[in-house]
């Protein structure tokens, strides 16, 4: 990462981070096309509703990970091997209490939040038993974030994917195992899910328990070390915030499709699938940012860190550009992946063609926002995404599309949005970098 080319070293970093981010979200995929295609879309619209309500609860914790790769990428720069061993000692207890935690939240606070988001009436009972069966897996879920944000802090992405991969083909069977062969319902893609999520943290565990030192994962020694982990939330905090503020905005978003009843939920749900997808692109861009900014920032290689921005965001948009515009084109074909109800691929081409086909636009804040935190300062992209995005939403869906007549209009507040948080960032990014940059000189 401190050294060499970086078009090739951040592509080939970001494509298994892509990959992984696919297959993770194939988990929810696959439950949701077995549900569509065998269960009804009641049944679909259950599982497809929960994908929101999941981001709220989990995302603090995926962003405390954020922060766990952010400081381990600078020891790297550094040299400083007993940072990582702390960091890594203290990301394995992190990772483990907010698994558990995340569990018992998730399993008491289902049907309330549920009950919040308006679910149909039809699909409400459906849709409980799948969100509580799958927070079970929330300490699996925990453990192969925070593994894998160690292995990232290393330039290591691929084995990471390879214990995806491997749960992800654990799921699929299983899924069809439970729901074909024994006649479950959302009970059994659920229970499938939460299997794979143990299965993929099992391997990266072994993966840790293997590194070589300072990243091997040492159970005797893992403990909370006080600088390290107020580091980790100084970054991850900041991060985890802007991903619940989000969720929350999204949760509103939620309940206004919800009100156009089950076949709009169900069609929406199908389209999302692809918007998770395409968002994975964005991701591992925006993590290779984090990462390579970070580490060449603790070695004071200011230069490599102007063009670490500079490679991300084209990758980013080009890439992800490619993929909104193939999928927009197809919306119909790619939704009947998931349903086959005429009434829902109805929906699912308008969320599909007003708001993934200018997904793109969303690199803009992903990659600055990312670059930002890798130089120290993960405050300032939080309170303008908070403020540009989802304050946002929560006044379009309260005022301009408070009645249920035009799911067009609903769904345009994403690409709005996107665009007015993406422009206020990357003025930031720029005021920000300077800032940063000008202290290295300063210490140099």
């Amino acid at each position: 990462m401190l050294e060499g080319g970086l078009f090739s070293k951040i592509l080939l970093f970001s494509l298994p981070l892509m990959a992984s981010g696919i297959l993770q979200q194939s988990f929810n995929s696959v439950d949701v096309a077995v549900v569509g295609r065998w269960c009804g879309k009641e049944a679909l619209a259950a599982v497809g509703s929960n994908g929101m309500i999941i981001s709220l609860i989990v995302n603090l914790f995926i962003g405390i990970s954020i922060g766990a790769n952010v400081v381990i990428s600078r020891y790297v720069g550094q040299r400083d091997n007993e940072g990582i061993r702390r960091s890594v000692a203290t990301v394995g207890v992190v990772g483990m209490a907010s698994g558990l935690l995340l569990a018992v939240i998730g399993f008491c606070a289902a049907r309330p939040m549920l009950d919040f988001v308006s679910t149909p009436e039809d699909v409400i009972d459906l849709a409980t038993t799948y969100l509580r069966i799958y927070f079970l897996g929330m300490p699996g879920l925990m453990a192969y974030n925070f593994g894998s944000a160690i292995l990232r802090s290393l330039g290591d992405t691929r084995r990471p994917f390879y214990a995806l991969l491997v749960g992800g083909m654990v799921n699929t069977g299983l899924n069809l195992l439970f729901v074909l062969k024994l006649g479950m319902d959302v009970d059994g893609v659920a229970l499938a899910t939460i299997i794979s999520q143990y299965v993929s943290a099992l391997i990266i565990i072994v993966f840790l328990l293997r590194e070589q030192d300072p990243y091997r994962l040492d159970p005797r020694t893992c403990r909370l070390h006080g600088l390290q982990f107020r580091k980790m939330l100084q970054i991850g905090l900041p991060a985890g915030m802007q991903g619940v503020v989000f969720s929350i905005s999204n949760v509103f978003i939620v309940g206004n499709i919800n009100l156009y009843g089950s076949t709009a939920s169900a069609g929406s749900a199908a389209a999302l699938i692809f918007e998770f997808y395409c968002y994975y692109v964005i991701s591992s861009f925006a993590q290779a940012a984090v990462v390579f900014t970070s580490a060449n920032y603790g070695a004071g290689n200011i230069e490599r860190c102007r063009r670490v921005w500079s490679v991300c965001m084209l990758l980013s948009v080009v890439c992800s550009g490619l993929l909104n515009v193939v999928i927009a084109g197809n919306a119909t074909v790619f939704a009947s992946i998931f349903t086959q109800d005429p009434d829902a691929l109805q929906y699912a081409a308008v969320r599909i063609t007003t708001v993934l086909l200018f997904q793109f636009v969303a690199c803009s804040y992903e990659i600055s926002g990312s670059a930002m935190r890798g130089l120290g300062y993960s405050m300032t992209p939080t309170v303008i995404t908070v403020i540009g995005t989802c304050l946002l939403r929560i006044l379009w869906v309260h005022t301009v599309s408070v009645r249920p007549d035009d799911f067009r209009l609903l769904m345009s507040v994403y690409p709005i949005t996107w665009t007015v948080t993406g422009i206020a960032v990357v003025i930031a990014y720029f005021y920000c970098r300077r800032r940063a940059f000008a202290h290295i000189s300063g210490c140099a």
